[in-house]
């Protein structure tokens, strides 16, 4: 079997966030507009398919089509790790990320679901087949809410099954204190047996950070994602020695080299490699195999959760696997047949590879057309 396709193109829609009128453009925060979708195709007429978000998106269409596929073309799709030393050692020995790491996973992604395609398996069960299925935490916190229709989102939620919720902190105008009190309305709503996870984007300084983990560490948090500007490991490490809520990060890390320096760092309690901005499934194998080294369980943020759910199936030390409601949409809308969660847990699809199907007609209402 030969890889003898690339084919990418940038995309976007609108979704519905729960109690609010209108529809929101793109899938959560204001700048997250675009998505890519990417199939590669074989010389057998296997298929494999994968998304990644809005970083740079139109740059990560041209990567695949204009480098990555000259670069890789008729090797063999399950010969993954010598597709990631071409891609390697031909368009990125100096190891840097974005635009590069964000096609990479595309490819790897789409590889991984064509093995399965042609073995007749699920990429989770290629991974290792550790369970059948992942329990899932609702991201459902949208910035666009007040004070009072989050807490009542937040019941919502866990009217819907969800017993673990997610909300973003640091962008309120009213700043940390705010978030606090958010966070406090969200704890009250929903009573003291729910886990509650808060997810700042990067987006505090290490003073801010610990001033709101201090506002609320009675509040018995799961984790505090991503809290620092940059994710320095540095920061993070002396944050983590400051407050006793456990610290989640490497979502949008674009390979092991970062996460390496999170683990060893003790930045993190809880490392959180995505498929679909790290590499693929091949370099988050191997960060979740560096976590199982230092006892360290493996969770999901950054979302796309129909890709990242076979990670944390088919490796024994994932965990939570985040749904957010704005990308399970997108995934929805692609891919109708696509798995729901029941009662908090998100099930393996019983068909190979992704076990995926595209809806076309969807695929061609959201395309970017370029201008």
């Amino acid at each position: 079997m030969r890889i003898k396709d690339i084919r990418a193109s940038v995309h976007t829609t609108s979704i519905d966030v729960p109690l609010l009128t209108e529809q929101v453009r793109g899938y959560g925060r204001e700048e997250q507009k675009e998505f890519v979708f990417c199939e590669v195709e074989t010389d057998e007429g296997i298929t494999g398919v994968a998304l990644t978000g809005h970083f740079l998106a139109r740059a990560v269409v041209v990567a695949l089509q204009e480098h990555f596929l000259p670069a890789v073309v008729d090797m063999d799709p399950r010969e993954v790790e010598a597709v990631h030393q071409r891609v390697w050692r031909t368009l990125n020995p100096r190891a840097m990320t974005g635009v590069v790491s964000s096609a990479l996973s595309l490819l790897d992604i789409a590889l991984w679901d064509i093995q399965g395609k042609a073995a007749g398996r699920s990429v989770a069960s290629l991974l290792g087949g550790a369970r059948t299925g992942v329990p899932v935490y609702a991201t459902f916190g949208f910035p666009q809410y007040d004070r009072e229709t989050l807490a009542a989102a937040a019941r919502l939620q866990l009217e819907q099954g969800f017993t673990a919720l997610k909300l973003v902190v640091a962008v309120d105008p009213g700043g940390w204190r705010e978030d606090a009190a958010r966070i406090r309305a969200v704890r009250n709503e929903i009573g003291d047996d729910i886990d509650l996870m808060i997810d700042a984007n990067y987006l505090f300084t290490p003073a801010e950070a610990k001033y709101l983990c201090h506002a609320v560490e009675d509040l018995n948090l799961t984790w505090f994602e991503e809290p620092l500007h940059q994710n320095d490991a540095r920061a993070m490490a002396d944050l983590r020695a400051h407050t006793a809520i456990p610290l989640a990060a490497g979502q949008m890390e674009g390979h092991r080299w970062r996460l390496r320096e999170l683990v060893e760092r003790q930045a993190v309690d809880i490392l959180q490699p995505n498929v679909c901005y790290c590499g693929g499934f091949t370099e988050a194998r191997k960060a979740a195999h560096l976590a199982q080294i230092y006892n360290l369980p493996l969770a999901h943020g950054g979302g796309w959760p129909l890709f990242n759910l076979h990670t944390l199936a088919g490796l024994m030390n994932g965990w939570l696997l985040e749904w957010h409601l704005g990308m399970a949409q997108v995934g929805k809308l692609l891919f109708p047949d696509s798995p729901e969660p029941i009662d908090g847990v998100l099930t393996v699809p019983d068909r190979p590879g992704l076990g995926l199907t595209v809806d076309r007609d969807a695929l061609r209402s959201t395309r970017v057309r370029p201008e």
